[in-house]
């Protein structure tokens, strides 16, 4: 149950984002929503015109607030490989997954240009800003030089996703861990001299 201090659309929201996460799209109904919310069907059709409408503000919210978290430590202080290693080993709910990463995997919102779209953007956006960390890197000696940025970056992205899925599937947050030191073992080559 949410504070009734919110208002009731941000109970809507984050009832929605709670529930996409746990159950998928097809698994959240929206009695579900409103149950959770503690919000009656008349005010959520007031606010959305319909599970999709909300579905989508919930998957923006989503995105949106894997943004910022990335963005704290990705645009916080140190190098770029200190930046890049903060992302890495930043605290997360391993067993839970990536809320942006579990609903990729999700058949309905995957269908659904508007409700996919968000998404994309957001692992762009993350692709896109740990590669010009890298390329930065690169740039002061921090990197091997051969080192491609954007390949690079959209492993990096693919083995925290993929960590993901290992830890899941295993039920352990050891293989995410694994495959994060894994990653930072790569990460931590030295450059050569010049």
């Amino acid at each position: 149950m949410y504070s009734v201090r919110m208002s009731t659309p941000d109970r809507l929201i984050e009832a929605t984002q709670d529930l996409l996460w746990e159950r998928g799209y097809t698994g959240t109904s929206p009695k579900a929503i409103q149950r959770a919310a503690g919000a009656g069907q008349g005010s959520m059709y007031h606010h959305f015109t319909g599970k999709s409408d909300l579905a989508l503000a919930a998957i923006s919210r989503t995105a949106q607030e894997m943004r910022e978290t990335a963005g704290r430590l990705l645009d916080g202080p140190g190098t770029p490989r200190e930046r890049i290693t903060a992302y890495l080993l930043r605290e997360r709910e391993v067993l839970r997954g990536c809320p942006v990463g579990r609903l990729t995997m999700d058949p309905d919102v995957i269908a659904d240009d508007a409700l996919r779209a968000p998404l994309d953007a957001t692992l762009e956006w993350l692709r896109e800003r740990i590669a010009a960390l890298l390329q930065e890197g690169l740039d002061n000696g921090e990197f091997a030089p051969g080192t491609v940025p954007g390949p690079v970056a959209a492993t990096i992205v693919a083995t925290v996703q993929g960590g993901y899925v290992l830890a899941r599937a295993s039920g352990s947050s050891a293989a995410f861990d694994s495959a994060v030191d894994g990653l930072l073992s790569l990460l931590a080559t030295p450059a050569r001299p010049a």
